[in-house]
């Protein structure tokens, strides 16, 4: 007599494929268990405070901003962080100026001198810290990548004084430097507009 709970079954079946599927990373929005959405979609502008006066809004899946009354605009994470991996997903306008900062010493000053500074910026006068680059510490690719006009992801670690950039799944900046050791994140409207869809972290 067969077994109902053979391979004929469709709910045994069913569930053995999702099984399979768990264990092999195959279902969405898998993330590992440690790791905290700061942001998603349309959701968690709460979890930052507002440096600066950008247009920050939640529209069409996503946090963007594309004008400020100030030179620069933040959104900047209420707690500190030392050592991850920061995981971000934006789209920017070709004029965009942006950029992930990291390690902040000051909540309420953020500067590319007191911060790490993924950038995101692909019209930048010197093309040297731009896209994909740490700005003043790490130079950018030559030919440097562009992010404008299409949704890319950003992986950054910071691990004691290793900094590694991955920008959609190419390595673009990789070294050694220990001049700050923790600090806030802060995500940058400079110019243009600027949507982020999402922001995860992952200690280590």
């Amino acid at each position: 007599m067969e077994s109902e709970f053979s391979m004929r079954n469709p709910l045994f079946f069913l569930l053995s494929i999702l099984f399979v599927m768990a264990l092999t990373g195959c279902t969405s929005n898998i993330r590992p268990n440690n790791s905290t959405l700061l942001l998603d979609g349309s959701h968690g502008i709460e979890n930052f405070n507002q440096v600066g006066e950008a247009n920050w809004q939640a529209t069409e899946n996503t946090i963007q901003a594309n004008k400020s009354n100030s030179t620069y605009a933040y959104l900047v994470s209420k707690s500190s962080y030392k050592n991850f991996r920061l995981t971000v997903e934006f789209w920017t306008s070709d004029d965009a100026n942006s950029g992930v900062f990291f390690r902040c010493q000051d909540p309420q000053n953020i500067t590319a001198e007191n911060c790490y500074e993924a950038n995101i910026f692909d019209q930048r006068p010197d093309p040297s810290y731009g896209t994909g680059g740490i700005v003043l510490i790490a130079k950018s690719p030559t030919p440097m990548p562009k992010a404008g006009g299409k949704w890319n992801t950003y992986e950054i670690t910071a691990n004691g004084p290793h900094l590694k950039l991955v920008l959609n799944g190419v390595t673009t900046a990789d070294i050694e430097d220990s001049k700050l050791a923790e600090g806030f994140l802060a995500l940058q409207w400079g110019s243009g507009t600027i949507k982020f869809r999402k922001v995860a972290i992952q200690p280590l």
